[in-house]
This record gives C-alpha cells, structure tokens and sequence, in this order.
C-alpha cells in the first residue's frame, strides 16, 4: 500500500480523482480530505463514489465524497458560461453571465480564466474562430463564412484572418491552395523526421519508419498547398529540432504554428507546460485545464498533436504510470521519456 501512488496523495491531501475507504470507520472519502490520516492497512481505493458506496461504506461527513467537487462545480458553472457564449451571436455582458453563475463580475472573470485559460472575450473569439473554419471546411464562400459567423463587417475578419487561420481564409477553404509550406525530411535516432514550416512558424514535427509516408501525411493535411522541399537555410532549422529531439535539455527557440480547435490548443498549451523529465497523467491533465471529465477529449486532443516533441504530447502517461497509444509509436515515446529521464537525473516507471 505504502509504494501505491494513491496513497501519497492521500498522505500529501492532494485532490486526486479516486476515492478510499476506511475498513475501521466504514466512511469513504475524497484524497484531499481533512480527516485524520487511516493506517494504510485499513484502505482500499476506488475509482468511484458508486464503487465504494457498493462496497459498504457511507460517505464521509467532512469531504462529501458522495456530491460535486469544488473543482468540478466551478468547471460546471464555466462550461455553462460558454455554452452561452457560443450560442450567442455577440459576445454577451461579463456582468450577465456572472450573474447567471450567481457570481460577481470580478469572481467570474478571474473564475473564467482559471478554468477555461482565456478571458470570456478571447473565448468568443476563439469559438467564432472555429465556426470560421467549419464553414470554410464545408465549402462556404468567405463572404458566407464571415456573415455566418457572427461578424458584422468583412473588415474586422481580415485583420487577423490570416493570422488566425495560417493561410487566406479562400486557401483555407481551398486546402491550402496557394499557401507555401517549406519541408524537409531528415533522420534522427528515432527513425525518419519531417519538419514544415508555414509563415507563421513550424506547423508539422512528423516522426516514422518511412520518409515517404510523412511526406504523404504532410500532403494529406494541406492537400492543395504548395511544398517547397527546404533550402540549405531551413536545413539548419531541421537540425535544430533534430538537436532537440537527441537533447531534449537544449530547448527548442523556434516559433510554433499550433493549427487546431479552441478546446486542442488549449490541451496542447497545458502540454507545453510539463516540464522534461515528469509525466502526467490523462486525468491529471484533463484537471490541469479544469475540465476534470473530460479525459477522453483530451487523449483525443493528445493524438492529435501535429508537433511530436515540441508540443511533448509523450510525457502523458496512464495513471498507473504506463505506456498508452502514441501517435508515433509507443516504443518512441519510451525512448523520448527514458533520454529525458536520464537528463533530469529521474527514472521512468512503467
């Protein structure tokens, strides 16, 4: 029991999603829990109130295992807010929706950004962003997708259309038709590696067996973009994130083009946080945006990363410290978490 990681969280407080229970007292509770610390002996561990309640034991007075987190109240209230918000055509008063939390203004904007990672404002913009994208990806004209979208005038859009998007919105819409995406294939330890760069920055990190087949993937996703196989300058920019790949304590200094929707740009933000040589798990990582149910989504925003290693979607692991899916190979991501954890003077379980 001692060696069980749930147990240090029990010993540490920490709010942990699992429950345990108390042979002596007959009580369960929630890890984070005041009461007086059980003798590991008499625990056992649940991965739900249900399961321990069918086990035969009550819910604890104290922590009220058995009701709605704190933390899970609050990403509630928030995730209401911006169903609101999407469902809007403009951006509804910060005060209205406070008041419909039951909050106040300041509470709910601080609240707001705590849970979700960006002010109501930016939310709306964002959200407005991705109805952008699901139009022009149906085949709407620009002018539909602008009107449709909740914009009141075309001038507006354009100001940051290109930078939102990485492209015109009409080579969006065309695949990205007319775009100039820079590549270049190299080798690394790990196999074949493809780096392209957009305008904006780096937008595909690609890792395989077959230098063809990342090509092929890289054609997949801007299909009517125009490639340029790189020059000897962007060489040296491919060797920098060969480097980083080999050396994951050199940091890698180059400007990322991050390519998705709001809730995956957030994910992969929080994955950019992890530091080298830790790990985290999918459900630790679904509470680090504040939406602690929604650990699916978040695997699904994980093996949607187009930026191996730069966006380090392999320090996330299962939460008994195993290896799950990776995008590009599981024995792939042993190897980057193994050369990490040796840098970091740590050892990789699982």
């Amino acid at each position: 029991m001692h060696n069980d990681p749930r147990w240090q969280a029990v010993v540490n407080r920490q709010d942990e999603p699992f429950f345990y229970s108390v042979e002596t007292t007959k009580v369960y509770c929630r890890p984070g829990c005041g009461s007086r610390l059980p003798r590991p002996e008499n625990v056992n561990f649940y991965d739900s109130a249900h399961q321990a309640e069918q086990a035969g034991f009550r819910a604890c007075k104290r922590c009220q295992p058995d009701q709605p987190s704190l933390a899970e109240r609050q990403a509630a209230l928030m995730v209401a807010a911006c169903r609101r918000i999407e469902a809007s055509d403009e951006l509804p008063d910060s005060g209205e929706l406070a008041r419909q939390a039951g909050l106040s203004r300041s509470h709910f904007q601080r609240l707001f950004h705590a849970v979700i990672g960006m002010t109501p404002k930016a939310y709306a913009a964002a959200h407005r962003w991705h109805r952008v994208r699901e139009h022009l990806t149906r085949g709407a004209t620009v002018t539909q997708a602008i009107y449709e979208s909740g914009y009141n005038s075309g001038g507006r859009f354009y100001e940051s259309s290109e930078r939102t998007l990485g492209m015109t919105p009409g080579q969006f819409r065309d695949g990205g038709a007319n775009a100039v995406l820079r590549f270049a294939v190299g080798q690394c330890s790990l196999g074949a590696i493809l780096v392209a760069c957009s305008e904006r920055g780096v937008c595909s990190i690609l890792l395989g067996d077959d230098a063809q087949r990342l090509t092929e993937d890289l054609q997949d996703r801007f299909p009517r973009a125009q490639l340029i196989g790189a020059d000897g300058g962007f060489e040296a920019m491919v060797a920098q994130v060969v480097g980083f790949v080999e050396a994951p304590a050199l940091g890698l200094q180059l400007p990322l083009d991050m390519r998705g929707t709001v809730f995956q740009k957030r994910v992969w933000q929080a994955l950019c946080s992890i530091p080298a040589g830790t790990t985290v798990s999918y459900t630790q990582l679904a509470q680090k945006i504040g939406l602690p149910k929604a650990v699916r989504a978040v695997a699904s925003a994980c093996a949607a990363n187009p930026l191996a290693v730069a966006i380090p979607c392999h320090r996330v692991v299962r939460s008994d410290g195993g290896l799950s899916g990776y995008r590009w190979g599981v024995e792939r991501k042993r190897d980057l978490l193994e050369r990490e954890a040796q840098l970091s003077g740590t050892g990789l379980q699982g």
